[in-house]
């Protein structure tokens, strides 16, 4: 990643945010809550761009234009509606599974091969 690229993720971050900020305030509290989830649970995309959480914020401007409550466009459960989101992305936790049990495969393969 050169300079360029992280001069444009900080201005493409600044006029996320300044879009969230623009939300109403049940939406900015919810959207943060969201955000703070999909980083700790991870699906690995998130790292390669914002993608994910600028079309939070497009379902969210949609909703509060129509006049409808945060929870009317996520529903009670936001934690459900997080993973509802990400159910078909690879996740941190997915790739660290596949991890393990490709060194406990490796492991035991190399144990039965020392057996015979």
């Amino acid at each position: 990643m050169n300079l360029q690229d992280i001069i444009k993720g900080k201005k493409e971050w600044r006029a996320h945010m300044a879009r969230v900020k623009a939300l109403p305030q049940d939406y900015q509290i919810v959207y943060k809550e969201i955000q703070k989830y999909l980083f700790k649970v991870g699906p690995v995309e998130m790292t390669e761009g914002i993608g994910l959480l600028s079309g939070i914020v497009d379902l969210f401007e949609e909703g509060a234009a129509s006049g409808k409550g945060v929870l009317e466009v996520t529903g009670s459960d936001v934690a459900a509606f997080c993973d509802d989101l990400i159910q078909d992305s690879k996740t941190y936790a997915d790739v660290y599974q596949d991890s393990v049990n490709r060194k406990v495969y490796k492991a035991i393969k190399k144990d039965t091969d020392k057996k015979k």
